[in-house]
């Protein structure tokens, strides 16, 4: 048997409470993309064999360790690791769902995502695997996780899905610069260091989300969701990760702020703008802006998806 998976990537639009009072944290938003994607082909193995980066040998290692048997990964197509647009849940999932398919393994994608580690702080990565769209997850409880970690650092299970939406066929600019995001121990500092945020800008995110981003994407009201993008960029532990950046983030936002939904995903240094009428002048707009600063940039027009991983699977019929 051989599979062939194409999976999302995601914007991560921000996390929602890393105060905790009432017994949860986390909690986040964020949007499947068409584009860049990961594709992958597997197949049955005694051994593990992978071409292609760590994410995806480390799953299939993980696997392997689990169930004693074995996997070859051919990478076909992956995007950059460590720039805010999800590649490593991606590239985890793609293998995990692969093996449990091969295997026939009667596990669900929450559980597969648990065993390779993934979804320990947003749970939005595995969403977007499974069935793409606009997703809002609901963190976790303090029983199962007692303190402030990404994803990376956290053993608990991916959360609860609490809303899932289709997104308007708007169009969606990334621009990524030549940077590398906050990751590994930087990243659990980061943590350590800001959190807890304070619950007024916890509430305040919490009612954005509630009351204007929500309903804007269900009504398609993109002016409403521009602005709810906008204000969410200066509050709790987002502002926070564009701060990370001096002013170069800020001042990126700032070019299309009035005709754009314009934010910084996760912790960066990836930008996006989503919008219904001008995405090649802001595709140029982030170039020459980047460039401007001294940093390459490599840009992307693309929609939402709200399918999810498309997979593939064929039998493989041995000549003798």
């Amino acid at each position: 048997m051989r599979v062939r998976i194409k999976t999302p990537s995601r914007i991560h639009i921000t996390l929602i409470d890393l105060n905790g009072e009432i017994g949860r944290i986390d909690g986040g938003i964020g949007l499947a993309l068409n584009e860049p994607f990961i594709e992958i082909e597997a197949s049955v193995a005694e051994e593990v064999s992978v071409d292609g980066g760590t994410a995806f040998s480390r799953a299939a290692k993980k696997l392997s360790d689990a169930f004693g048997r074995g996997i070859i990964v051919k990478v076909l197509n992956r995007y950059e690791s460590h720039v805010g647009l999800g590649s490593g849940t991606q590239a985890a999932l793609a293998v995990a769902k692969a093996y449990q398919m091969i295997y026939s393994l009667d596990l669900t994608l929450k559980e597969l995502a648990a065993l390779v580690g993934r979804g320990g702080t947003s749970g939005v990565g595995v969403a977007a695997f499974e069935r793409g769209g606009f997703i809002l997850d609901g963190g976790h409880s303090k029983k199962v996780k007692k303190g402030f970690l990404p994803s990376s650092a956290s053993r608990a299970p991916p959360p609860p899905i609490l809303a899932r939406y289709d997104f308007p066929d708007w169009d969606v600019v990334i621009a990524t610069p030549d940077l590398k995001g906050y990751y590994g121990d930087e990243e659990i500092n980061l943590f350590q260091k800001y959190c807890p945020i304070s619950q007024g800008e916890v509430k305040t995110v919490s009612h954005l989300i509630l009351m204007k981003i929500l309903p804007s994407i269900i009504e398609e009201d993109l002016d409403a969701f521009r602005e709810g993008i906008y204000r969410i960029q200066h509050t709790g532990f987002k502002r926070i990760e564009v701060e990370q950046y001096g002013e170069l983030i800020k001042n990126i936002i700032e070019l299309h702020k009035d005709s754009a939904a314009v934010g910084m995903s996760s912790t960066g240094p990836t930008v996006y703008a989503i919008t219904d009428t001008n995405a090649s002048k802001i595709e140029r707009d982030f170039k020459s802006a980047f460039k401007d600063r001294g940093f390459d940039c490599k840009t992307t027009v693309t929609t939402a998806n709200n399918s999810g991983a498309l997979i593939e699977m064929k039998e493989v019929v041995e000549k003798i």
